[in-house]
């Protein structure tokens, strides 16, 4: 008895609210897979600044390989897939040496590694210090992770070696308020930062403040063996931003002529020579457009070579340009179906017009008149489906 009030009283959704919603996953998707629609392998396209990753445990248990959105999945249906939502400067290993006899089906001609690829355990579908999958199994309720923008690892919250005097930088209403996280094991390579404006550094917000977007690496739904990791954003509010800092004019802008290398340094500090060590690592938050403050002059510039982390001055290397271009080959993919569509039409006769106008109406008819009479205590079966498209069938037939 008890389970008939309960089923009663789920939650129920309408057909707009449905069909919104799955817009939205569509459109998380898109920007998880950077606009790639998993046709052809990327491969050839080398080592990509940034793509969506999968790593396939069934032909590699031991997790130390990565293949595109194409090849998971004509190659890897079926199969255990982690997905990594992105990885940076990565070339699909699918069918190399670390596949043994399976092949590629989209490509089979490849080299036998891919030497600059790197792997960390999230190949193997653990994330964070505490090395743990995502989703949990061992816990009821997942809790959020954080994408670190340098190593690409995810870290709860509790495991990034916050003081506790340290606040997480958060609205009023728990949102957070920086971009990108640098873990507290990547801090000390990046401890270089601090030698810049604080602004570039998101600072906790204390109720009755501005509200600004949230950021755009949390992971709330996680890697896992199909889906997408969705990525929070909220375009109605507008987040922190630092303009570039220490203007100098008689020196080039980042992103100017030289490959972003200036004549004069921002600094005014040579960081290859420079002794910069912090007391104890801790994570830095970072504001939107923190990485355009970044000097771009030649020593600059090798000392970011020096360390590996030469991708910060490259902007299409951020989550935010990836999804930002991503969204923009989706704009353009929408305005082609519609304008085929509306090639389509004009290009038929008025009858034809009208035959296809008033399925439309009739299909839409008998959904009204379903789901006025159908029990919403009851799950839809395929037979209810079936039951839809008969009735259409024969109102067609009496037409």
């Amino acid at each position: 008895m008890a389970d008939a009030f309960e089923e009663e009283n789920e939650q129920t959704v309408s057909l707009n609210e449905y069909l919104d919603e799955v817009e939205d996953q569509e459109l998380e998707a898109d920007l998880v897979l950077g606009g790639d629609e998993g046709k052809e392998c990327t491969y050839v396209k080398g080592y990509m600044k940034r793509q969506a990753i999968f790593s396939c445990l069934t032909c590699v248990p031991e997790g130390n390989a990565g293949v595109c959105t194409a090849c998971s999945l004509s190659c890897h249906d079926g199969h255990e897939i982690i997905e990594l939502w992105t990885k940076r400067k990565f070339r699909c290993d699918c069918g190399n040496s670390k596949f043994g006899e399976f092949y590629c089906k989209l490509l089979a001609s490849k080299d036998i590694e891919n030497e600059e690829n790197s792997y960390n355990h999230n190949f193997k579908g653990k994330y964070c210090t505490c090395g743990r999958p995502y989703p949990d199994p061992d816990v009821e309720e997942q809790v959020e992770m954080i994408q670190c923008c340098m190593c690409e690892d995810w870290f709860h919250e509790e495991h990034l070696g916050l003081d506790s005097t340290i606040k997480i930088p958060r609205d009023e209403d728990g949102e957070p308020l920086y971009e990108d996280l640098i873990c507290h094991m990547c801090s000390p390579i990046c401890s270089f930062l601090t030698l810049y404006p604080k602004t570039i550094f998101a600072a906790h917000q204390e109720p009755n403040s501005a509200t600004p977007s949230k950021e755009k690496g949390v992971m709330q739904t996680a890697p896992s063996a199909a889906g997408s990791s969705t990525m929070s954003e909220d375009a109605s509010s507008e987040p922190l931003t630092v303009e570039p800092a220490v203007p100098d004019n008689n020196s080039k802008s980042v992103g100017d002529d030289d490959k972003g290398k200036s004549d004069a340094c921002r600094l005014g500090v040579d960081l290859l020579s420079a002794e910069l060590t912090s007391e104890k690592s801790q994570p830095m938050f970072l504001v939107k457009n923190w990485r355009e403050v970044l000097c771009g002059c030649q020593k600059c510039s090798d000392f970011y070579v020096k360390k590996g982390i030469s991708f910060l001055l490259d902007k299409e290397d951020s989550i935010a340009e990836y999804e930002k271009i991503a969204k923009q080959k989706r704009d353009e993919k929408m305005q082609q179906l519609e304008g085929a569509e509306l090639n389509f039409l004009s290009n038929l006769g008025h009858v034809e017009k009208m035959e296809i106008l008033s399925g439309i109406a009739d299909m839409k008819d008998e959904i009204r008149s379903f789901l006025q009479s159908f029990d919403g205590s009851k799950p839809i079966t395929s037979e209810d489906i079936h039951q839809v498209f008969d009735n259409l069938k024969k109102r067609r037939r009496m037409e």
